[in-house]
């Protein structure tokens, strides 16, 4: 766009906390839905472009078995190729203690575990019934607390399954206690299929907290499928959650609904943060060229607003 450059125009919010931070989940959870593999040294780059943008988490790779997640299967590669720096994490998932064992290998300080807050889910993507994902789990959580790393918890499936439907904030609520109870020190609700409103939101979280689980323990992790993601955002923050999922460009999307258009781009995000005068250390323009950079490595335009309304895509 010609002339200075748009800014929002900052009006703090009632209810709002100072600061957010925004975990980065580009890397790993956007492109292990790519059909082509991103080449090693693209996702380096990406990942040091996103670091110098100002991101302090940086969601790197996961260490799932190749044949599950084949776009993932240089995480060995990428993390020993990576130009870690002070103050930057980049945590990695792992599915199982095999995947736990290639983490430690790597140097890894901080893994991740994916849960379902549904049966079908569970059965589908663990191979588990939802009680037997816990059992899974555990010996990976106690390990990695063993050896001093953090332990982040998905939870897939918090607000639709595609054949369940919806799902009972009192179900999500004691799955997210069962976690916590385990040692997990983060919760990241997820939206898997993008069907949760901001009323939604607000059942969900406060169940948890009714559960036990405080928000500052909590995550949220909204894709914006129907269009609802920063909205449900929003109300998430007014809650007391200050930790806020987001894909850089808005890569990924959902493979179980098909009019999914990707995780919450983590330039929307930064745009209402900052209007909003909430604190999170990220340089807009330099994460904008950054999508800008990758959506010509992928060969399509970024779905971010705020990247196509700056990016000139």
């Amino acid at each position: 766009m010609a002339g200075t450059r748009a800014l929002p125009m900052t009006v703090p919010g009632d209810g709002l906390p100072d600061r957010v931070t925004i975990y980065e989940v580009g890397p790993r959870d956007g492109l292990q839905n790519e059909k082509a593999v991103v080449p090693v040294a693209v996702k380096a780059e990406l990942i040091d472009r996103l670091a110098d943008a100002g991101l302090r988490t940086v969601e790197a790779t996961s260490f799932v078995h190749p044949k599950w997640v084949p776009q993932l299967a240089d995480a060995e590669d990428l993390l020993a190729g990576l130009r870690r720096r002070d103050g930057v994490d980049y945590p990695v998932l792992v599915p199982n203690e095999r995947g736990l064992e290639r983490a430690l290998a790597a140097g890894v300080r901080h893994v991740a575990i994916f849960a379902s807050a549904t049966e079908t889910f569970a059965k589908r993507n663990l191979n588990r019934t939802l009680d037997e994902q816990f059992a899974m789990f555990a010996p990976v959580v106690d390990r990695a607390l063993a050896q001093g790393l953090g332990v982040r918890a998905y939870v897939s499936m918090c607000f639709g399954d595609p054949w369940e439907g919806p799902v009972s904030p009192a179900q999500v609520a004691a799955v997210a206690a069962r976690l916590v109870e385990m040692g997990c020190g983060q919760l990241s609700l997820g939206d898997t299929i993008g069907t949760g409103t901001p009323g939604h939101v607000d059942a969900v979280i406060d169940a948890c907290v009714e559960a036990g689980v405080a928000p500052a323990g909590v995550a949220v992790h909204f894709h914006d499928t129907y269009g609802q993601a920063l909205a449900n955002t929003l109300a998430a923050l007014r809650h007391g959650v200050t930790t806020v999922d987001a894909s850089v460009g808005g890569l990924g999307g959902c493979p179980y609904a098909g009019s999914a258009t990707g995780n919450l781009a983590t330039e929307d995000l930064v745009w209402m943060l900052d209007g909003l005068g909430i604190a999170h250390g990220v340089d807009l323009d330099a994460l904008v060229r950054t999508s800008v950079w990758m959506a010509g490595h992928l060969g399509r335009p970024s779905p971010s607003r705020v990247v196509r309304a700056l990016g000139g895509d």
